[in-house]
């Protein structure tokens, strides 16, 4: 076998959607330090509806520093948290948090292997709420009583409800992209 390697690109890619918005869940969080020896949080965030659900849209993290605050009160602000005062919070409290998030690519040197690394990142501002989740969930309150009295009618006359067996989301699979994060 004879191949000309020189056109093969050395570019390792951990991008599992397309660039733009993506309504998105923080699927985990992990806590470290920054640099400056701040609190980090850093944590995935995964697509919840469309073509892309349940891939990993980017990981992302805020910074506990006199520096970082603004942005952890954006994020929070988008994230449905209410930041007007006090806020008692934990890493873990900020799973299945929602919000709709802009992803962008970025490539990168990795420090460690020296390879070129294309990963999704979200911009500094990258945030907005989830609006949508709000209205779908007072829609679903609202018809639930008629539902409700809809599956007693079945029920009485001897209908049988079927669950709708679609399946579970394909995942991405690529786990492993994470280890060296926070990068």
């Amino acid at each position: 076998m004879h191949f000309d390697f020189s056109s093969v690109d050395d570019l390792e890619s951990y991008v599992s959607v397309p660039e733009g918005l993506h309504n998105c869940r923080i699927a985990e969080v992990r806590e470290g330090r920054a640099r400056d020896g701040s609190v980090r949080w850093s944590y995935r965030l995964e697509v919840i509806d469309g073509e892309w659900v349940g891939r990993t849209a980017a990981w992302d993290s805020i910074t506990w520093s006199e520096r970082g605050v603004f942005r952890v009160k954006k994020v929070f602000e988008a994230l449905g948290l209410d930041v007007r005062g006090e806020l008692e919070i934990d890493p873990e409290d900020l799973v299945d948090l929602r919000a709709r998030v802009s992803v962008e690519p970025e490539e990168r040197e990795d420090p460690v292997t020296g390879r070129r690394q294309v990963r999704m990142r979200v911009p500094y501002l990258g945030y907005a709420r989830f609006e949508e989740d709000e209205r779908v969930a007072q829609a679903t309150r609202a018809r639930e009583p008629r539902a409700r009295e809809s599956r007693e009618h079945h029920d009485l006359a001897g209908a049988v409800d079927a669950p709708n067996g679609n399946g579970d989301a394909e995942r991405d699979g690529a786990s492993s992209e994470e280890e060296d994060f926070p990068f």
